[in-house]
């Protein structure tokens, strides 16, 4: 470190300060830091560090599943916001429980953790490790724990009045799980849109995120005019639910899901949708965690990211 201060002109406090990511060094000298450890080869090493400030650089994170588009989307934005500022990821799933996840992030010393999406719902009934910061994806409005997550409502109500405004009779809803914040706060928005047209809100149907749960609904939604999905992947099933029963989209029966995956403009017809920032999303989870791990902040506040509407062809 004393040969990379000498090389680059500075004093070990800022070469220091480059290698743990702190924003106090101006971007000029951080290149000029960075360059010196790259052209000597300096690698800090994680372990010494560790003794010596008595954190790990490692944030733990959590999940139910990977398999749906929004955990791994978020596992791999979160992956690069942490890089960016000097800290390693470590995963645990949470098959024996949140709580049981988190204790095991404790054991392994991680500074603090995230916790993705679905397996926040488990939160307000987890044994929480007591020294852990954490930052919750998605978190119940009782959990009492620091939270980042999209306007979820703020998109569903875009969504449906969308519908409405398109010309379709009314608007019916395909939910997902009954424990999920983003589930309950999706259909929350559906439900403002249709009382401010001042219209009843049908029935909603619930699936599980899958594809396959949006075919099957198909069958109870058979009638509706237009369907609001609470996700792409059960939006891309039900669309193939009324392929297979004739069912012009959007001439017949207007369709929008939420999430804009990757695919989305390709399924047949293009899906409009709303699209959520999992970039912003990750990025503002890694920053509320590493504010409060290094005592700059630990606010409890909720952070908002804004949703957009992404219009396309399965909405007329």
């Amino acid at each position: 470190m004393a040969m990379v201060a000498a090389s680059a002109g500075v004093s070990g406090q800022t070469v220091s300060r480059v290698v743990n990511g702190s924003p106090r060094v101006d971007p000029e000298t951080r290149t000029r830091v960075e360059a010196a450890m790259a052209e000597l080869g300096y690698r800090p090493h994680r372990a010494a560090r560790a003794l010596r400030t008595g954190r790990s650089h490692t944030i733990g994170v959590v999940v139910t599943t990977l398999t749906t588009v929004g955990n791994s989307r978020m596992l791999q934005a979160t992956a690069e916001a942490a890089a960016e500022r000097g800290y390693a990821l470590t995963l645990v799933t949470a098959s024996n429980g949140v709580g049981t996840a988190l204790a095991s992030l404790a054991e392994q010393e991680v500074d603090g953790a995230i916790v993705l999406n679905e397996a926040s719902a488990q939160i307000t009934a987890a044994a929480l490790p007591r020294d852990l910061r954490l930052v919750v994806i998605d978190a119940p409005k009782d959990a009492h724990v620091a939270a980042v997550h999209s306007d979820h409502s703020g998109g569903a109500f875009a969504a449906t009045t969308h519908l409405l405004r398109r010309g379709y009779d009314t608007v019916h809803h395909l939910a997902g799980p009954a424990d999920s914040f983003a589930a309950a706060e999706r259909e929350r928005g559906w439900r403002e849109a249709l009382a401010a047209a001042g219209m009843p809100a049908p029935e909603p149907v619930r699936g599980d995120w899958s594809a396959e749960s949006g075919y099957a609904a198909g069958t109870a939604l058979r009638t509706a005019p237009a369907v609001f999905c609470a996700n792409d992947q059960m939006a891309l099933g039900l669309l193939r639910a009324f392929a297979d029963a004739g069912r012009d989209v959007p001439g017949e029966v207007g369709v929008i899901g939420f999430d804009d995956v990757p695919d989305a403009a390709n399924y047949r017809p293009p899906l409009t949708t709303i699209r959520q920032d999992f970039t912003a999303l990750a990025h503002r989870a890694v920053e509320a965690l590493i504010s409060g791990i290094e005592g700059t902040s630990d606010s409890r506040s909720a952070i908002v990211i804004g949703t957009t509407l992404i219009t396309r062809e399965s909405s007329r």
